[in-house]
């Protein structure tokens, strides 16, 4: 008989996640200098008027990894300053992100289902429990702000697939 991990339904999924964008992050790039595309055309675009550009996307994308992993290991939420302006930026943020997730010891994540998680703050403040906070709250939007990244390059003609997202496991 399994039992269930929080560790491996969380970390390796974030993790998988995260690699695959940062190779997408490389064919990007490529498809920017092969077609003489200004970068920042690619970097500040964004799927329709109201919604927040590729460069954000990666950043909530991490946000919500690394907040998931420390959150359910009960550590502080490391802050990351939003200020990727590059391609070789957002693959920065991405490592980072990884190494950090790293760092978060399996067994602190472990037996973390019951945990009560609280994120933001006055108005906005939400009261979990470990499992209905990885599973109806940050995965969701981790999968959403990878999604609408990987939408945004494919938008624009950069050579990726379903493969490409998915990446290697």
């Amino acid at each position: 008989m399994t039992t269930f991990s929080m560790y491996s339904a969380s970390v390796p999924v974030f993790k998988q996640i995260l690699n695959s964008l940062h190779a997408i992050l490389d064919k990007a790039e490529a498809h920017a200098a092969e077609k003489k595309i200004d970068p920042t055309a690619l970097l500040t675009d964004r799927l329709f008027p109201d919604m927040l550009p590729f460069t954000r996307q990666i950043q909530i994308a991490c946000d919500f990894a690394k907040g998931a992993a420390a959150r359910l290991g009960g550590q502080e939420v490391p802050s990351y300053e939003d200020q990727e302006v590059s391609f070789a930026d957002l693959k920065a943020r991405i490592a980072k992100t990884l190494a950090y997730l790293d760092s978060v010891p399996q067994a602190s994540i472990e037996g973390s289902e019951g945990r009560a998680i609280t994120t933001g703050s006055g108005e906005k403040t939400k009261h979990f429990v470990g499992q209905t906070y990885l599973f109806h709250y940050a995965l969701p939007h981790f999968y959403f702000h990878a999604t609408t990244a990987y939408d945004i390059l494919r938008h624009n003609g950069v050579e990726i697939g379903k493969k490409d997202f998915i990446g290697s496991y």
